[in-house]
């Protein structure tokens, strides 16, 4: 049997469940999976290959998340996506990168750590009614929040808090994310897979699971699809797994996230895409 590691944390020490889909379609083509917590001690090397999965505190310890990335590739380890995909992709800079290369990302303003400007200034000096502030790193909406002009005084301490710790990205709001939803297309080994289309909770703008969003197994408009090719063709690196997270706007892709390095796969909203994902795997070797 060969091996290969899913890297995990310590949240979900034995993968969670959407992951757990693909060991057997591994086992069947002669590839064991072992879960790893990705910063606890392990023999990495005994693997040869690890698979970036539900490492999904990274961005509460990014520099030892992009530490512990290259020390494998240093010591011979083969990362799936590569630790320079996981340098580029853990802080949303990378969206201001793919904005100034034609893709259609949100207006967006960037504001450096340590500066000192108001969420009310952002606001006025570009007539948004609404926006929504993100740390540059982050990860399941952590310490993302939805500003408008009556509340940027009582969002004050949060917006400083941010610019102390790590610099921000504030966002023209996206109504599309409310009325239609955000789509995931799912990118398995190159090849588009499936796709699931997400909604918040009434009320709310934040798609995830864990705060009240749905995800539901859907056919994606073939222009959205050919978008989401174009932008992975952006990436100079070649990639297992890609995640494509935007919302369509008059007919076209409108890029949210960009997820290289633990999104979820959704493997569950599609009975192929186990296989699909052990294909792209296998291939590896």
């Amino acid at each position: 049997m060969r091996e290969v590691a899913f890297a995990t944390c310590a949240a979900h020490p034995t993968l969670v469940d959407d992951d757990r889909l693909v060991v057997e379609p591994l086992r069947a083509r002669g590839i064991e999976v072992a879960p790893i917590v990705w910063d606890a001690a392990h023999p990495y090397r005994a693997a040869g290959r690890v698979v970036i999965r539900s490492c999904w505190d990274y961005h509460r310890k990014p520099a030892a998340y992009l530490s512990w990335a290259r020390q494998l590739e240093r010591e011979g380890v083969a990362l799936w996506n590569p630790a320079s995909v996981v340098e580029w992709n853990h802080d949303k800079s990378y969206l201001l990168e793919l904005g100034e290369k034609g893709v259609a990302i949100p207006r967006t303003v960037w504001v450096k750590r340590g500066a000192d400007l108001s969420l009310s200034t952002v606001l006025d000096e570009r007539d948004w009614p609404k926006a929504v502030v993100k740390p540059l790193v982050s990860a399941s909406a952590w310490r993302t929040f939805v500003t408008e002009r009556p509340t940027t005084e009582a969002d004050d301490p949060a917006w400083r808090e941010l610019l102390r710790d790590s610099g921000a990205m504030v966002q023209e709001f996206v109504a599309e994310v409310q009325t239609k939803g955000e789509w995931s297309l799912l990118f398995l080994g190159g090849a588009f897979s499936h796709a699931v289309l997400k909604r918040p909770r009434a009320g709310d703008f934040r798609v995830q699971s864990e705060l009240g969003g749905t995800a539901v197994p859907a056919e994606p408009p073939p222009a959205l699809v050919e978008a989401a090719h174009c932008l992975l063709r952006l990436v100079a690196e070649p990639l297992l797994f890609a995640r494509v997270d935007g919302v369509e706007v008059d007919g076209n892709l409108v890029l949210m996230e960009l997820e290289l390095i633990e999104p979820a796969l959704f493997l569950g909203a599609d009975p192929a895409a186990p296989a699909r994902f052990a294909d792209a795997i296998a291939a590896l070797f």
